[in-house]
């Protein structure tokens, strides 16, 4: 692509924002890593302080605990695909086209973008899909909604939805379907991948096409099969 993206997360999230400083973008770059090879319950900030040659102190200047760490790859995640989503559909006038591309974008593999140089989105989509849920499935979630950790997921859900509703503005859950669309494009990789007696969805389709066949048909079938009555 050819744009240039500087994407934005809630300054709650962390105490020093990691794109400010070498240090920080190299935190950013390993953690993503590392969690992609051990998982998130196996990373510890003993661990990524190794690999980037600094010590456990330097990382907690950044982040209070590696909880916070994940929520902040995870926004940072959704608004670059809004981004993209945006950038992709900012000249098309055509709801439906709209959507075809944001369905592409939810649920095709990503590929890395040269444009931001420390982080590999192909890599982050892998934890987004694996462990994404595990930074709102907590106890604090309320308190971390007030403080608007999740803003970024919501302003994409906002996106998503407000071209649903374009399409069909009958249809009374665009924010509904918006939000499952994302997480049914996750869940169902994620189970073709690692559980696949729980979906119809072949991991080894070209590009993710089985999941991204089942987005249309949940779109469509819904949405446009939707009549007020």
């Amino acid at each position: 692509m050819t744009y240039t993206i500087q994407v934005q997360c809630n300054d709650k999230i962390y105490l020093r924002d990691p794109q400010s400083s070498e240090l920080g973008r190299r935190i950013i770059s390993a953690s993503i890593e590392i969690i992609d090879e051990l998982g998130f319950e196996k990373f510890t900030f003993r661990k990524l302080a190794i690999v980037i040659n600094s010590t456990e102190a330097s990382i907690y200047r950044y982040f209070e605990n590696k909880h916070k760490l994940l929520v902040y790859l995870t926004s940072w995640y959704w608004a670059w695909l809004e981004y993209v989503i945006t950038f992709k559909t900012n000249n098309i006038t055509d709801p439906m086209e709209q959507m075809e591309i944001i369905i592409q974008e939810i649920g095709s593999m990503v590929r890395k973008d040269d444009a931001i140089s420390h982080i590999n989105e192909e890599t982050l989509n892998r934890i987004v899909v694996s462990e994404s849920t595990k930074a709102y499935l907590t106890k604090a979630v309320d308190d971390e909604a007030k403080l608007g950790y999740f803003g970024n997921y919501r302003s994409l859900c906002s996106r998503v939805a407000k071209v649903i509703k374009d399409i069909n503005p009958d249809y009374p859950y665009p924010v509904t379907m918006a939000s499952n669309l994302l997480e049914t494009a996750h869940e169902q990789t994620f189970f073709s991948m690692h559980l696949p007696y729980l979906t119809d969805i072949n991991y080894k389709d070209e590009n993710n096409e089985g999941v991204l066949r089942f987005l249309r048909h949940l779109f469509t079938s819904t949405v446009l099969g939707y009549k007020k009555t």
